[in-house]
């Protein structure tokens, strides 16, 4: 997929993240040294914050950027996450 749907070199020094069409799975491809590497996160309650379709094409994060969207920050709309308010502490 990454070659021949992409046009991208897999064997590049890179992350390749995809996400489900619920936005509750991330799967993150990537070469090393000798083989790939493929890894899976899944939500249980929550969905990860991901671009709109109406981007289409590859979108380049930092390693940063992917942290925050591993914790469930919007990156793209450079949201945190939102604020509780507590009025009693019991």
């Amino acid at each position: 997929m990454v070659e021949q749907d992409l046009s991208l070199n897999p064997f590049e020094l890179a992350v390749y993240v995809f996400t489900n069409r619920k936005h509750d799975k991330l799967k993150v491809l990537y070469w090393h040294r000798n083989g790939f590497c493929l890894w899976q996160k899944r939500l249980e309650a929550e969905k990860f914050p991901w671009v709109k379709p109406s981007h289409h094409g590859v979108q380049q994060i930092t390693l940063q950027q992917f942290e925050w969207l591993l914790e469930g920050m919007d990156i793209w709309r450079n949201k945190p996450h939102k604020t509780l308010e507590f009025h009693n502490v019991s």
